[in-house]
């Protein structure tokens, strides 16, 4: 297998306050006030989220591309809901300003349950998890 991403976290002197390492890139992770942080960076379910509406953007843009279709300018909003019984679930929207044709859209969701991200979140993934 090949490594096709990775990030460090270091840990910071606030509670719950990390700054991570992915690539070239740097950003801090915390947790809300709500939830005893300083709300300095994305907690660790907002990266989860915004992970799977990045690559549903890439991936439509890389679609439209490849299709010559022009979807003009969209968004993509994700919310991951939990209860106390553990039950979790993904509501993902794309939301285009023109219109799409009913044909269009169809295609469109078909390609945002085959996105990189959903794959994975769907399937089984194995952590394997070191302390050294």
């Amino acid at each position: 297998m090949s490594v096709i991403a990775s990030a460090k976290v270091q840990a910071l002197t606030a509670p719950w306050q990390g700054e991570v390492s992915s690539g070239t890139h740097q950003f801090l992770t915390d947790k809300p006030e709500a939830a005893g942080g300083h709300d300095t960076g994305p907690a660790p379910y907002d990266f989860l989220t915004a992970s799977l509406a990045s690559c549903t953007m890439i991936t439509l843009r890389m679609y439209a591309k490849h299709k010559e279709i022009e979807l003009g300018d969209f968004s993509v909003e994700v919310d991951f809901h939990t209860n106390r019984e553990q039950q979790e679930h993904i509501e993902r929207r794309v939301i285009f300003v023109q219109p799409l044709s009913q044909d269009l859209k169809e295609k469109l969701l078909n390609v945002c349950g085959k996105t990189p991200v959903t794959k994975t979140l769907l399937r089984s993934l194995d952590i394997q998890t070191v302390i050294l």
